[in-house]
């Protein structure tokens, strides 16, 4: 079983993720871990904020929340970011990173453009 738990912090209403971003990807996607941090791709650029919001709404959609639950507190001109995540419970966060993690996992290997 993958750990997870090392990826957050847990505050008083929320989790706040640590979240290594590498902008400017073919795809957007969670791929996997970066020491203890959540590493996403993002398609978007690192310019005008693009590939912050890319990240917001990837880690939306990997957790389950709405976009507005997913706020950037720090790192927004670093590819070290912390996101903190509202309305979501602490066991939720950890199933979700755990199979975001093992797709991921599943995943390595395929080629990057799939035959048309």
């Amino acid at each position: 079983m993958t750990r997870s738990s090392d990826l957050y912090d847990v505050e008083r209403d929320a989790v706040v993720l640590r979240v290594h971003v590498q902008p400017g990807a073919g795809r957007s996607a969670v791929v996997g871990r970066h020491g203890d941090s959540l590493k996403l791709r993002v398609a978007a650029p690192p310019v005008d904020g693009r590939a912050n919001a890319a990240a917001t709404a990837l880690i939306a959609d990997a957790l389950g929340v709405k976009e507005r639950d997913v706020e950037l507190v720090s790192g927004e001109r670093s590819r070290l970011k912390r996101f903190r995540v509202a309305g979501i419970d602490v066991d939720d966060v950890d199933a979700r990173l755990r199979q975001a993690l093992a797709e991921a996992d599943s995943r390595v290997g395929e080629p990057r453009h799939r035959p048309v």
